[in-house]
């Protein structure tokens, strides 16, 4: 752990031309007095680490040292490509690892480049989660991520949707982060499922490794399960009449895929469009369709229609 901790240290001094002990202390979550003992060691160790005193005074290297220390890790390098995520980084437990990969990196750069990574993250970040939602971080994340990373076998308790539990063991394969929702996608006997991680109620790693599946191929596995899983939602067919307007928006108020595929097949009525369209129920297609006010005429089912108009009814009562 300290050496870990020394490397780092030397690698945040070859980047920058000095830091105080204060900044150290924040870069390497330890006390001034640690930095200080530190950069004794160091010393004495051959590297010339140099501190100054006074209000312009730091720490700093001597003559133009540099490290060979930068090659990386395994765990740095597959964080590396990750570092566009910091919130799951840290929700993995693998921001160290990130943080120790991005300093390698730029120390073994040119002078020119080293606020490369710094130029990058003042013009792009990446919020996963989406609006409305205070995105929250399951309390079993980070064991399954070190068994995705370790291909290691999992013993896991899981709550079903009915609220019943369920014992697995698991070769977890892969982790998704959708809209703030963690996802795991893992192999169960012969078959791969998806699981959401805040549902695991007891998660054991094991030492045993599994061998993967070569051919598995994680984005292409959660396309495809991400659509079966949106369609097996989509039961309910209702009939609508769509002004120009109405069939413009109608991907923005419901299932893009679903408006999509219905505006395709839809038939042309007089400047107005009738399309079939597949919704999860009439309450979810109340509240998706009212969105278009009177850009929309709901045909069928007549209990839908009915409904619509109740709603229609109360609004000119609210409004009159």
């Amino acid at each position: 752990m300290r050496a870990a901790r020394l490397i780092k240290m030397v690698l945040l001094l070859q980047n920058r031309p000095s830091m105080t002990a204060a900044q150290l202390a924040a870069e390497l979550e330890v006390s001034e007095r640690t930095v200080t003992r530190d950069a004794l060691a160091l010393s004495e160790a051959g590297v010339p680490v140099y501190a100054a005193r006074g209000r312009t005074g730091g720490y700093r290297l001597v003559g133009g040292y540099r490290t060979r220390l930068t090659g990386l890790g395994r765990d740095e390098a597959e964080a590396l490509f990750l570092s566009g995520l910091p919130g799951a980084l840290r929700d993995m437990g693998l921001e160290d690892a990130a943080s120790a990969a991005r300093l390698k990196v730029s120390a073994a750069l040119l002078p020119s480049l080293r606020d490369a990574h710094e130029s990058a993250a003042r013009r792009f970040h990446l919020d996963a989660p989406g609006w409305y939602q205070e995105p929250e971080t399951p309390e079993l994340l980070a064991p399954l991520a070190e068994a995705v990373w370790d291909d290691r076998w999992v013993s896991a308790r899981y709550r079903r949707g009915d609220g019943g539990e369920v014992e697995r063991e698991l070769q977890p394969y892969g982790l998704v982060l959708k809209a703030g929702v963690w996802y795991v996608c893992a192999r169960s006997g012969s078959s791969f499922r998806t699981y959401r991680v805040d549902r695991f109620t007891a998660v054991a790693v094991g030492e045993a490794r599994f061998d993967r599946d070569p051919d598995f191929d994680l984005p292409a596995f959660w396309e495809e399960r991400s659509a079966e899983f949106t369609r097996s939602l989509l039961r309910t067919e209702v009939v609508v009449r769509l002004s120009e307007a109405g069939a413009r928006r109608l991907p923005h108020v419901t299932d893009r895929a679903a408006a999509e595929e219905a505006l395709a097949a839809g038939t042309a009525e007089g400047g107005l469009v009738r399309v079939v369209l597949r919704v999860e129920s009439e309450e979810v297609a109340l509240g998706q369709l009212l969105g278009l006010g009177p850009e929309a005429e709901v045909l069928a089912p007549d209990s839908l229609r009915e409904r619509f108009a109740e709603a229609a009814r109360g609004l000119a009562e609210l409004y009159r």
